[in-house]
């Protein structure tokens, strides 16, 4: 006899669809203004970020990497004026990094502020990078660079990906005080050793005295150590302040390749946060189907448990582009797979790519997205908005490429700030006032549990 399921039914106030930066921003933003929220979607890219938090690096047509972000996004506005970080006003762009920067901080990853300039930061290939903020663990690290300070920069054996001689053969001719150690982990000695492994050990006390040890007989006259990011998953600013007491020295984190230390923490810090903030989070599920009507929105998506359905009156759409499944490339054009949104993109895909890989202009590709009018609101094939209770956030708006310029997180924050705003007056506009929170919207849905 067949049986048909029966779905879990959540209602909330905004649903939030994806867990990457700008989903998790949008939820952050949310929540401190007591809008009721639900959080779904696949994990995206965050365990593949380095932890640091862009705003804008690179400009077209210039070879130099950018200092001064706010410059640079006059610049922007004038050259690329389609671009979303070019639409948003920069106290808004500050107000969005500050209070996100602040609830990551609250949890125990403390950032730098947003500041007039771009920091230098150091890549997990020992090249430099232009950002805005830097978590605290990795603060020392532009500092030491900036004085040339006597550094040893430390690996592990049977760890991959990460080279204390890489480091030091890409940086020393402009940091001549730099040195490279390699010693082993404590109790991991033999065979391959992992960044998330050796994060989760560092949270044991008895760890991190023996890694101290073992530290200190390496520094030599250095005063400064940089290791790969492993000082811990859960409060690394913790595991960083202990390590540096233990040791007498100072200690910064270099960001390794991806997956990441530094973005399983924000992936963790989020998905165990938010729900203590009353955020529904069903996490690492994909949301099937989306639908609308005159009192609100509809969406569908299944767990190991079934089906569930979540009642919203409004929507945000942080899906991402093609790794996190917001875009699809199929052979004769890309997609947005859930609402099947117009995406600007070439007209063909002969037009996709240019004839070099490394041509400087970049690929058409990577600016193909969804296109937004003034309040994020995502438009249809008839040039206005498709529903006034969805919105947008993130890299699934087109007209930028976040690799190229390096605006990946800044893109993220910034949309998702202005959704947020557009969503809450949409919310107040078209009830009077937001409604109370619901009972129902105090707990995370998690597969298997």
């Amino acid at each position: 006899m067949n049986m048909i399921e029966q779905p879990r039914n959540f209602t909330t106030e905004l649903a939030v669809i994806g867990s990457g930066i700008a989903g998790f921003a949008a939820s952050v933003f949310a929540v401190n203004r007591k809008i009721a929220t639900a959080l779904a979607g696949n994990s995206g890219a965050v365990a593949y970020t380095t932890g640091y938090l862009d705003l804008l690096g690179r400009l077209d047509g210039i070879a130099t990497a950018v200092t001064d972000p706010w410059e640079g996004l006059l610049h922007l506005r004038q050259t690329q004026p389609k671009h979303p970080l070019g639409r948003i006003a920069v106290a808004d762009l500050r107000a969005g990094f500050d209070e996100f920067t602040s609830f990551l901080g609250s949890g125990g990853i403390a950032y730098s502020r947003a500041g007039d300039r771009n920091v230098t930061a150091l890549t997990p290939a020992g090249t430099l990078k232009q950002t805005l903020c830097v978590p605290a663990t990795m603060a020392a690290g532009p500092r030491a660079f900036a004085a040339r300070a006597a550094c040893v920069i430390v690996d592990f054996e049977g760890l991959k990906g990460f080279s204390s001689r890489e480091v030091v053969a890409n940086l020393g001719g402009r940091w001549p005080g730099l040195a490279a150690q390699r010693i082993g982990f404590p109790d991991m000695a033999r065979g391959e050793v992992y960044p998330e492994v050796m994060a989760r050990a560092l949270e044991v006390p008895a760890t991190r005295e023996r890694l101290a040890t073992a530290l200190q007989g390496v520094a030599g006259p250095a005063r400064v150590i940089g290791l790969p990011a492993i000082l811990g998953v859960h409060r690394p600013d913790r595991v960083h302040a202990d390590l540096e007491r233990l040791t007498g020295l100072e200690i910064f984190e270099i960001p390794t390749m991806p997956p990441s230390v530094p973005g399983v923490r924000l992936r963790e810090l989020l998905e165990q946060a938010l729900p203590k903030r009353g955020v529904t989070l069903i996490p690492q599920q994909k949301v099937t189907g989306l639908g609308f009507d005159g009192d609100g929105a509809t969406l569908d998506l299944r767990d190991s448990y079934g089906p569930i359905r979540i009642r919203a009156r409004a929507v945000i759409l942080a899906t991402g582009r093609f790794l996190s499944g917001g875009l699809e490339a199929h052979p004769d054009r890309i997609a947005e797979p859930l609402l099947d949104l117009p995406v600007t993109q070439p007209a063909g895909r002969a037009d996709w790519y240019r004839e070099r890989y490394t041509d400087v202009r970049g690929h058409p590709l990577h600016r193909a997205g969804i296109e937004v009018d003034a309040e994020s609101r995502p438009l249809g094939r008839d040039g206005r908005p498709c529903s006034e209770r969805l919105f947008a956030a993130g890299v699934i708006v087109a007209h930028q490429d976040w690799i190229r310029s390096r605006s990946g997180a800044g893109i993220a924050i910034a949309t998702a700030y202005q959704a947020v705003g557009a969503a809450e007056r949409y919310l107040r506009g078209s009830s009077g006032g937001l409604a109370a929170t619901p009972s129902l919207n105090r707990q995370v849905v998690v597969p298997g549990e």
